[in-house]
């Protein structure tokens, strides 16, 4: 029988941990990526450059409607890219393309003492003009994987977007 309910009444508590997506957005007309300046009010890199994305909420996983039910499992098929194209809309106003391509992943501890899973992939600019969240963001910039460093980032950026340049020069 399937779940009625999310719940964590029976889950391991030394397995929970948040799951984040992050994406660099790739804007072939300039071959540039998308950095955003984090607010100062941010647990983790407060006041650095980082890309968009956002942690998997149980919201994500709506109970009454999942993509498919697999026994008595239900399956929430492209979770992340849902995720994704909402985070990148909510954070900065614009509209990437179908298409995932993982970059990479890492486990991080935050200062709060949160465990997460980071999984990291790239993505096409589609559509629409930069329109900062509000009380999340302060600044942005359309940087290549040379004039990122003249910016605070969080560490790994750089990489990921000379990555993500290596993805799409093809």
């Amino acid at each position: 029988m399937p779940a009625e309910k999310i719940s964590i009444e029976h889950a391991k508590e030394n397995k929970l941990f948040y799951f984040v997506a992050n994406v660099v957005i790739y804007r072939e007309s300039d071959k540039r990526c998308l950095i955003l300046k984090r607010s100062e009010r941010e647990t983790a890199h407060p006041k650095k450059y980082a890309v968009p994305g956002g942690k998997l909420e149980w919201n994500d996983l709506d109970i009454a409607k999942p993509t498919r039910i697999n026994g008595d499992i239900l399956d929430y098929e492209n979770a992340i890219e849902s995720l994704l194209k909402r985070e990148v809309f909510e954070e900065a106003g614009i509209e990437i393309k179908d298409g995932l391509e993982y970059i990479n992943n890492i486990a991080f501890i935050r200062p709060d003492g949160i465990p997460v899973v980071l999984i990291k992939f790239a993505a096409k600019y589609k559509t629409g003009e930069i329109k900062l969240e509000e009380g999340s963001f302060t600044d942005y910039a359309w940087v290549n994987s040379e004039e990122v460093k003249k910016y605070d980032y969080i560490k790994g950026i750089k990489e990921e977007i000379k990555k993500t340049e290596e993805i799409f020069h093809k």
